[in-house]
């Protein structure tokens, strides 16, 4: 009597090459950040893992597209900084357009990555820049983007090098909408990621830029049949993060100052969550989650004088918190924009 062994699902030629790329180019990037002991290591961790895990294949409009998020973002700061810091109704009205702008982009489908990376870039840059004093300390962040940018360009073109495509991929085709999803989605997510803006700040939650983020990411659905999932598994995914982020802390003790160590764990936990995040067809969801919740960790606190630990159950605590809240002014947004027939999203029942 034979007995059928059922396996799960198995990443294909192209599948596994993506993982590798993911986990190489993230890596690459802490390791360059850590050795030439650059500020805002997050920026070179996380920046390889978004470019590299949300598309699979590097072209030109690519490039533009995350050259121009970086720009856009840099740009938008300086000017409030500069500008608008001392006039807060000002530059509330100023950052709820430019997040419009954003998710206009990512909603229309013609510049999703522009829209989906200028949110993101947007977000943490203003969360750091808020806390500074003066237009001068405002540079190092700026350069440090830019940096991150550059050089994730070319980290990603390096893996895709290494580790090409063994067979051409099916381009997605975005659905047509109509108008008035759009609308629906624009207003919804501006609204939504305004507000996390806002109460960060009135609150000073220095501390929290995983939050503030993690606020930000659950928008990518666009809509709150989408966003409720995907705050699940938000949610999901920072605490898995942040266990194995502990773990990494427990296993690497006193020797984080070694790059070699770290380096090794950040690959591994790379490539094995790089596998369920394209398994799970390559969008935000549980293993991207845990992908960028330890890429955080490890970007922005994994050194000798900083207490990991702390930071993990800070963070998932904060985040857990910031999705609660985020889901609940999406619910409300939700209801408010389909009373009217010109903001009614097509979802709606």
């Amino acid at each position: 009597m034979s007995t059928t062994v059922s396996q799960g699902p198995q990443l294909d030629a192209n599948g596994l090459r993506q993982a590798l790329r993911v986990a190489g180019g993230c890596t690459l990037g802490f390791a360059i950040s850590n050795l030439m002991n650059w500020p805002y290591g997050i920026f070179f961790t996380v920046y390889p893992m978004l470019l590299l895990g949300l598309v699979p294949v590097i072209s030109k409009p690519v490039l533009k597209q995350f050259i121009a998020s970086a720009g856009f973002s840099a740009f938008i700061v300086l000017v409030l900084q500069g500008l608008f810091s001392h006039i807060p109704v000002v530059m509330t009205l100023i950052v709820f357009l430019c997040f419009c702008i954003l998710f206009y982009q990512m909603s229309s489908g013609g510049g999703f990555l522009f829209g989906a990376l200028g949110a993101v870039g947007l977000s943490i840059q203003l969360h750091f820049s808020s806390y500074v004093t003066g237009v001068d300390t405002v540079y190092p962040l700026i350069v440090s983007n830019g940096a991150a940018t550059l050089l994730s360009i070319v980290i990603a073109v390096l893996m895709h090098g290494i580790f090409p495509d063994v067979a051409p991929r099916i381009p997605r085709v975005p659905p047509p909408k109509a108008k008035e999803s759009i609308r629906h989605e624009v207003l919804l997510c501006a609204s939504v990621a305004t507000l996390s803006f806002v109460v960060f700040q009135a609150l000073d939650l220095q501390d929290s830029i995983s939050a503030q983020a993690s606020s930000v990411l659950i928008l990518f659905s666009l809509c709150w049949k989408a966003a409720s999932l995907a705050g699940w598994q938000r949610a999901i995914g920072t605490l898995i993060g942040c266990n194995l982020a502990l773990l990494a802390q427990f296993f690497l003790y006193n020797h984080s100052d070694f790059l070699l160590f770290p380096v090794l764990v950040l690959w591994i936990l790379a490539f094995i969550f790089s596998r369920y995040h394209i398994l799970g067809g390559g969008m935000p969801g549980i293993g991207f989650g845990v992908l960028t919740t330890f890429g955080i960790l490890f970007g922005n606190s994994l050194t000798p004088n900083q207490d990991l630990v702390y930071s993990a159950l800070y963070r998932f605590s904060s985040v857990a918190v910031a999705i609660a809240l985020s889901l609940s002014a999406v619910y409300v947004m939700h209801h408010i924009l389909n009373r009217f027939s010109v903001t009614r999203h097509h979802t709606y029942e």
